[in-house]
Parts: C-alpha cells; structure tokens; sequence
C-alpha cells in the first residue's frame, strides 16, 4: 500500500443561497479523486465547507430578517445536509465562522504584516457587492456594472490595508513557467498568465465599513477592521489542517488537487499562491477550474429560475446514474448544458446497455449453462488478446483522472465493455456448448466476469453503490487489494457461484421530472456530440449544420435613439421581415450616432434568445468587426429586402 498523500478540496460555498448542480458538480468530482486515492491505498484528506463572512451575507440576513450567525448557520447546514444524503466522503466540512479557522486566519495575517507584504493606506474604487471585489474601471461595462455578475458597481473610499501581490508577479509567473499542470485545463493558465503579465496592483484585504468578519489580529490594535471576505475564505484550505492552532494535519499540505468553478480562478490560481508565498508554504500541485452547468445555453441563475436542484434529480434517477452522467458528459473545463434527454440516453445506453446487459448476459450464461458457477482458470489459454487488450486501457486511467481528463477517463473504461461484449457475439457461447467446447465457453464466461470487475473497481470511485452492487454479485470486494490486482494488475478472479441480482439500469422511457420539462430542443452538449465538435486553442470547430443553424438575416433600422445615462448604448428598432419590427440594444454609441444608424441596413442575428442590458429587451445582436481602429457595422454591399436570409 502507497504512503503516498493526497489532499482534495472543493471550494467553500458561499452561503448566499441553497447548493445548486453547479455545487454538487464541484463536490461529485471531488468526491471522485478522494475515493480514488484512497482505493490506490494513498493516505487521503477530503475537505469541503461554507464561507459565511462578507457585506453580502449580513444583507441577506438583514433583509431575511435574521441574525447573521442565525442565516449563516441555516444555508451553511443545507449544504452539509445535501453532502450527506448524497455520500459525499468529506474528511472534514469547514466554516468559515469555526474559531480555529479564525486563529488561523489572524496567524497568517501576522505573519505576512512581519514579512513586510501588509501595509496600511486609503483604498477608492468601483466595488461589486455580489461578487465582493474591486474592479478598475477599465473592466466596468458602461462605466458602471460588473463585468461578472452585471450588477452596479458603487464608489468606495474606505482606509484599508494592502497585500503587496505586485511584488509576487515575477514569482508567480516563475511558478507558471516551471510547472506546466499547476492550472488544469492549461488554457486556463494561459489566460491566469496574460492578466498576470498586464501588471498586477496590490490587494485590499480589509474593510471598515462592515464588522461581518474575522477581526484583525489583537497585536495590531486596529478593531475597526475586518478581514476581505477572500483572504479569509482562502485560508480554509490549510487552516482546516491546523495552520494557526494545532498544525496536527499540515504534513498533507500541499493540495494535490484543489477544484474551483472558472469564476473564480483568478483569486485561486494568483491570490492564492502569492498568500503561500508570502507564508513560506508549498503550493497546490494542481489548481482545476470547471465549467458552468447551464440550461438552454444560459447559466442558471434564480433570478432567471432555471436552476436544477440536484437533490431533485438524484432523487429521480439516481445518485450513482447522476454521478456518472455529471463526469461523463462534458469534457472538464468546458461549460454544460442540462438536459433530462441526454441524462435518459447516457442512462439506457452507457450504463442500460454496455455495463448492465453485460451483467445480464453473464448471469444469463453462467446460470443455463454453468448452474451458476465461474471458472477464470483457462481465460488466458483462449483469450488473452481480449485480455491484453483490456489491460492497456485499463493502463491509461490514472493519468487521465489526475489531469482531470475524467470525461476521457470514463470513455477509456468503457473500451473493456465494449471488448467484453465484442466477444460475446463473436465467439457465441451457445454454440461453443452446442460444440461439446465446454472448456472454452467457461473460459468466455470468465474473461466476461473478470472484465466486469476490473471495470467495477476502476469505475468504483464514480459510482460506489452500483459499483459495490456488482462485486456482490461476482464475489469479490472492491479495495486497495482489489484495486492492485484487478484494477492495476493482470488477476483474474477465483472461482465462485454467481449471484442473481435484478437489472441495475431499468430502462427509461419518459423523462421523471415534469417540472423542468418540456425541452423542446436538444442539450447543446447533446448536439455538439452528434456533430462531433471539437476544440482548438478554444475555439469550436463547427459543421455546416451546425453553422446553419444561426439565423443571420439582413435589417433595416426603422428607429434609433439614445439610451439615457449610457455611453456606449444605442436603442434601435430593426425591421427583419417580420410583422413587428425587433427591438436591438447595441453597444455603438462610441463610433455611431442616431443618425447614422436610422434608416440604414444591418445584419442581424435573428436567433438568438432575447436578453435585458440595463432593463430593456434586446431580441437580437448586429454583426460588427472591431480592432483597435474601431468598430465598424458589417453591412450589405447593395440594399436588400428586409428579412432576406444571409448565408
């Protein structure tokens, strides 16, 4: 057995709100390197938790007409609660609001005063209250809103103390340059490294204008101020370990992998490691940033009401069934569109008729022709090129989970089944027993048992339940000696009498859940499969279908007019052919006036599902081409119908 470390983490959810799909697919993938590693024998730490501190936890309590700790200790508790009925194998759920967690915080804040990187001065800026940080105006939309959340922005002017994060920018890009897989996907470092080469400015890390937060160390005599909601919520990462108080788990510091939403890479993957460097510890090996789930293409919100309530969907298709269809469906990296059709198809195809009709035919087998019994001693006489062929899948797995190429991983397990089934059909152990070739046929239905439980083992980690449910019925359990001579290694298994069970995967016919239902379309993530995109330099390679499938379409700009208070927004009326014209808010006023929009054509793209900029409905986009001239409108050479179709 490895004595090896790993140490997982989730980020800590902000307790603004309940847990959404976006969360649980945070927390399943987590959940399946944790009980990987410690399948692999490695010695595993598993931490998730809330983050409770901020203005915007003490709004939300104030308008719920609640306590703070009160509304904190509630929505921190529905998230532990889903974590539990989902059996999530959490070592440790940390708050934020914990005491230890707080000595911590104030520890590593002392110390980065005495290393010279805390310094006090005044702080003015454009502040986000949603997302809880300072923009510089360059990166406001209009001037005003929030580039992430769209939210307004106000002015704060408030004395704050400084992190010196300008001083980490050579080192951090060092650190990027000397380790390649620090950030997972590595098109997400490039971008990490683009915003880290424009310059970076130092870091306010206290406020005074709220007290909802961890108090400044008592040496520093300052109690006006509080902790920045981020320096206090990264710390958990090694404050759970005992930074600042017991220090009883710091040997598994550094992270091997520490998984965030793509949000939030920038506090992660730059302020994260300047605070390590500034405390003298290691770095995370590996930072990963997923995707968003989204549905219809838009992502979920409540505001918007298209949220998927996890609890919800496991509930009705299963957890394991869940689990799978999360990790298997989008590529780590790429953003997801929920579908309930592409759960139902991953459920009757990938697990229905590969891993739970394998299991079927197996149990058919050995009970008409065997009374049961299975025998892998002659598998290797007869068919150790399926064998073969099984372990140099089998060879590839545990590199591709930790590069958190999972989608890849899964489709890699998958390749034994298909040999396993491949084998079925080609060999027919029905005639084999017709053919008095008895010896070969047991063989056939050993080589068939032995694929479904190195498969089991490996699939294990992503779905322990149904994974444990076919071990039962082959006799064997799934664990770290499991794991080496079935999962790494050639075993097969002893001899033993097959158990009955009932169908794993009963097929699905309807979806289960009306209430986010109809879907009048396809997940974009279905048709992406269908059409077999693919990505380069993140970039999406399209087919002509594709392609067709946006309506771009002459207009004809019948009305224009200023939108107030906006400097880059104009209000135009587009007519496309249709019996109305179409309302298009357009970011233009920099380079067209009024007048030069009235009455002059347009390409507009006439598909796009309607949006609100600054409260007014905008039921389409202009084409338009910008380069640091300008932009210009993408017009028609010569006046066309309005309507008339381009392409």
């Amino acid at each position: 057995m490895s004595c090896e470390k790993a140490y997982i983490t989730t980020p800590i959810y902000y307790v603004n709100d309940i847990a959404h799909i976006g969360h649980a697919y945070t927390t399943i993938i987590a959940d399946t390197l944790a009980r990987y590693s410690r399948l692999a024998g490695m010695e595993t730490f598993f931490l998730t938790g809330t983050d409770e501190h901020g203005q915007k936890i003490a709004e939300a309590a104030k308008r719920k007409g609640e306590t703070t700790q009160a509304y904190a200790n509630k929505i921190s508790a529905t998230f532990k609660d889903l974590w539990d009925d989902f059996d999530i194998s959490y070592d440790k759920f940390i708050r934020t609001t914990d005491e230890e967690h707080m000595q911590g915080v104030q520890k590593a804040f002392s110390t980065m005063h005495k290393n010279g990187d805390i310094y006090k001065d005044t702080y003015k800026g454009h502040y986000c209250i949603s997302c809880e940080t300072f923009f510089p105006s360059i990166q406001l939309v209009d001037d005003e809103f929030c580039p992430e959340c769209g939210k307004s922005t106000t002015i704060v002017e408030e004395e704050s103390y400084f992190f010196r994060l300008s001083s980490y920018e050579d080192k951090l890009l060092a650190w990027y340059a000397d380790t390649p897989d620090c950030i997972l996907p590595r098109s997400k470092k490039n971008e990490v490294i683009r915003f880290v080469e424009s310059g970076l400015q130092d870091l306010s890390i206290t406020r005074t204008s709220f007290d909802w937060g961890v108090k400044l160390p008592e040496d520093m005599n300052d109690p006006k101020h509080v902790m920045y909601v981020w320096l206090d919520a990264l710390m958990n990462y090694v404050t759970a370990l005992g930074y600042g108080t017991d220090d009883k788990n710091m040997d598994f510091w550094p992270a091997r992998v520490q998984l965030i939403g793509k949000d939030i890479l920038r506090f992660h993957a730059i302020y994260w490691p300047a605070f390590l460097m500034s405390l003298g510890l290691p770095l995370p090996k590996h930072i990963a940033a997923h995707g968003w789930w989204t549905r219809d293409g838009e992502k979920m919100s409540k505001s918007k009401g298209n949220v998927v309530n996890p609890k919800e969907v496991a509930d009705a298709y299963g957890l394991d069934n869940f689990r799978y269809f999360m990790l298997r469906e989008v590529p780590f990296g790429g953003d997801g569109d929920f579908s309930q059709k592409a759960l139902i198809d991953r459920i009757n195809s990938d697990l229905g008729n590969d891993l739970g009709n394998l299991l079927n035919r197996v149990i058919g087998m050995s009970g008409k022709y065997f009374e049961g019994k299975v025998d892998s001693s002659n598998v290797a006489k007869y068919y150790q090129t399926e064998l073969d062929e099984v372990h140099v899948s089998l060879d590839k797995l545990e590199p591709l989970l930790y590069e958190m190429q999972i989608h890849r991983y899964l489709e890699e397990l998958w390749r034994p089944l298909t040999v396993a089934n491949r084998a079925i059909d080609k060999y027919e152990p029905w005639n084999l027993i017709k053919n008095g070739k008895e010896e070969e046929a047991m063989a056939l239905n050993g080589l068939i048992s032995a694929i479904l439980a190195k498969v089991s083992v490996m699939l294990y980690p992503v779905m322990p339940k149904v994974c444990t449910k076919i071990a039962d019925a082959l006799h064997f359990t799934i664990d770290n000696v499991s794991f080496e001579k079935l999962g790494k290694g050639t075993s097969l298994l002893e001899p033993f009498t097959l158990t009955k069970i009932d169908p794993l995967f009963p097929r699905i016919e309807e979806p289960l859940l009306t209430q986010i239902e109809p879907e009048d379309k396809k997940s974009v993530t279905q048709k992406a499969k269908e059409t077999k995109v693919e990505t380069t330099e993140g970039i999406a390679l399209i087919g002509i279908d594709q392609f067709f499938q946006t309506s771009l379409k002459v207009g004809t700009v019948v009305k224009a007019e200023e939108v107030e208070k906006s400097k880059k927004l104009l209000l135009l009326q587009v007519d496309v052919g249709e019996s109305e014209p179409r309302q298009v808010v357009a970011g233009i006023k920099e380079w067209y006036s009024v007048d030069d929009m009235l009455n002059t054509q347009v390409c507009v793209v006439a598909n796009l599902k309607p949006a609100k900029l600054m409260g007014m409905l905008s039921q389409g986009m202009l084409l338009a081409a910008k380069d640091e001239n300008g932009l210009c409108m993408i017009r028609p050479e010569k006046t066309k119908l309005a309507g008339t179709p381009i392409g």
